[in-house]
């Protein structure tokens, strides 16, 4: 990276920066589970509206990357939350992924979180699994083709956990 990367809580006026990096990552049809057409009015309800937190990583005076923390459950099991994490795709490959996750590890006991988990880590995303891992998680499940890649067809994805 070429300077610090700094993190704050997302605004609604970050939506319009933000929106380009999820509508990518959403069309792709890779390794998230909206389908590609999915609004910007849908994106916006899923990353500002509904997460408890949503956060942006600021580089160069840009969002780098952005990640959410929301509960995995309601009631009892909300002590466990459920993150998603991308990055712009003029960012990729300067660690902010890694950044990203660590941030969101300490940023989630402040919320009141005891521990994070995917529920849908794509199998074939290898990057992402090597990643995951190296942060701490471990696959505890895995549900056979459980995704509809849009280039492999129906995928396994893995159930990822850790305590923060």
């Amino acid at each position: 990276m070429t300077a610090p990367l700094t993190f704050r809580p997302a605004v609604p006026g970050d939506f319009d920066e933000l929106w380009p990096i999820l509508h990518e990552v959403f069309e792709s049809g890779e390794s998230y589970p909206h389908a590609p057409g999915t609004t910007k009015e849908e994106g916006y309800r899923y990353w500002i509206e509904t997460p408890t937190v949503s956060i942006v990583a600021i580089l160069d005076g840009r969002i780098a990357g952005t990640y959410y923390l929301r509960p995995n459950q309601v009631g009892l099991g909300s002590h466990i939350a459920n993150a998603g994490y991308m990055v712009a795709s003029w960012a990729r490959g300067k660690g902010i992924g890694r950044t990203l996750c660590l941030n969101s590890i300490e940023e989630a006991p402040r919320h009141g979180f005891k521990a994070l988990q995917f529920n849908l880590v794509v199998a074939s995303n290898a990057p992402a699994v090597h990643l995951w891992t190296s942060c701490g998680f471990t696959i505890i499940g895995t549900i056979p083709k459980a995704f509809d890649h849009q280039t492999l067809g129906l995928t396994d994805a893995y159930i990822m956990h850790r305590f923060v």
